[in-house]
């Protein structure tokens, strides 16, 4: 098992090192405009699961998970090639929706202070 430090390091390693691939080596079609947004490396570092965030349409979002899940194989030997550690770790890609969720409340809010607004100025008269 390896020590906090070490799963922190590997987790910073690999986000950059995925990322890096998706933008400049990957070329498959199917993958539209993807963000790694975290990577969660097991205790033993044998597993990462890499969360993505995907821009575009329901279709567009799935089509570029199946080909993140399809070319996973190819993008874990180029990660092995890249570090300089025994063992690379297995490679998960996971849809992250926390930016979408994001935004969602940013327009929430927004709608909150606009509506206090409109009841202020009404208010007012």
């Amino acid at each position: 098992m390896a020590n906090k430090k070490r799963v922190r390091r590997m987790s910073r390693l690999l986000k950059e090192e995925i990322s890096d691939i998706l933008l400049k080596e990957i070329k498959d079609p199917r993958i539209g405009f993807t963000s790694v947004v975290k990577i969660k490396v097991s205790n033993d570092l044998k597993h990462a699961k890499v969360m993505v965030s995907v821009i575009g349409s329901e279709q567009e979002k799935n089509e570029t998970m199946e080909g993140l899940h399809r070319a996973s194989n190819y993008i874990q030997k180029l990660v092995g090639e890249r570090l300089t550690t025994f063992h690379t770790p297995k490679i998960i890609f996971r849809y992250d929706d926390s930016i979408e969720q994001g935004v969602h409340i940013s327009h929430l809010i927004d709608e909150v202070i606009e509506e206090d607004e409109k009841r202020k100025d009404e208010s007012e008269e």
